[in-house]
């Protein structure tokens, strides 16, 4: 029986990959993200509603089964079989195409959001199966390094695999992101296109040392060792010349005194840490204006700790 007729959900931005966890490694933020409200419709099926107000949004696909919100509900209802449809509104936090996690966001938000209106009462590991249905609509593959910390909240790593274990790490309170966005977009599909197939083991190692050293220290809150582990030698090589002067961007953000600076997810985002608030401030600055300067492109940045909660109801 229907209690409520809708229910509306927050769903945070995150950062994925972190530099050296490709495909495994991600984190919410507080400063912005998509509101995803789902309702309940008469007739039994999924309706997305168009999105209005932001840029480019008639790419988005409003046919329930190619929409990274109508998928994962369309699964669940078939799964359940409520005896009603469901209708879902996305008011776009996010930009598009900016590698901050909008369409794990969208996704998250409305299964959360379907599951509380359903009463189906669903474990979080549930939930994510439903989510990255929505994920492969977008990208292609069920990676679940945006999915997993937009539903978990914090900073998580996520094994993959026909069932994802996502392991939430520890990491220091005084950890700040600085996350800039140039006004651009890049595609997720366009992104991985042009990542190598093969690597030697030689960088897989180097690789693995560097993912290892960023656990390490986010668990002992060791700032050097969280240094050292944010730098990437694989992925980012590839990605950068898609995002024009992104290394202008990172030698500004070091120059700043960060910790590290890479891409977001696919880009052309690109993010930072530091444990220190002022710092955070003259990154975020000299980001954009290295966006500006390099790439003649215009950007908005915002500081973020990384946020404990995933999406929840406001």
């Amino acid at each position: 029986m229907k209690t409520q007729k809708s229910v509306t959900v927050f769903a945070p931005a995150t950062v994925a990959n972190v530099a050296v966890g490709f495909d495994i490694l991600g984190f919410a933020i507080d400063a912005v993200g998509d509101t995803v409200t789902v309702s309940w419709n008469d007739q039994a099926e999924v309706i997305i509603e168009p999105l209005d107000g932001i840029e480019n949004a008639g790419s988005i696909s409003t046919i329930a089964s190619k929409n990274t919100a109508g998928l994962p509900l369309i699964k669940m209802l078939a799964d359940h079989r409520p005896g009603f449809g469901l209708k879902v509104k996305i008011t776009k936090g996010i930009p598009l195409g900016s590698g901050m996690g909008g369409s794990a966001a969208s996704a998250v938000g409305a299964v959360v959001a379907a599951n509380i209106l359903l009463g189906t009462n669903l474990s979080r590991e549930q939930l994510l199966t439903y989510a990255l249905e929505g994920e492969a609509v977008a990208s292609g593959s069920k990676h679940s390094d945006n999915i997993a910390p937009c539903l978990y909240g914090g900073l998580t790593l996520t094994r993959p695999g026909d069932e994802p274990d996502v392991i939430s790490i520890p990491y220091p309170s005084e950890l700040y992101c600085v996350l800039v966005h140039p006004s651009m977009v890049l595609n997720t599909k366009d992104a991985r296109a042009v990542l190598k197939k093969e690597i030697t083991l030689k960088s897989h190692s180097e690789q693995a040392a560097r993912l290892a050293a960023f656990i390490t220290g986010c668990c002992t809150s060791d700032f050097k060792l969280i240094q050292k582990g944010l730098e990437d030698i694989l992925i980012e090589p590839a990605r950068a010349p898609l995002i024009p002067g992104f290394y202008e961007v990172k030698k500004a953000a070091m120059g700043a005194g960060v910790l590290g600076c890479s891409i977001s997810g696919a880009g052309p985002s690109v993010f930072a840490f530091t444990q220190n608030l002022e710092i955070a401030n003259r990154a975020k600055e000299a980001m954009i204006l290295a966006f500006q300067r390099s790439g003649s492109l215009a950007a908005q940045g915002w500081i973020s700790p990384i946020r404990k909660k995933g999406a929840t109801q406001p």
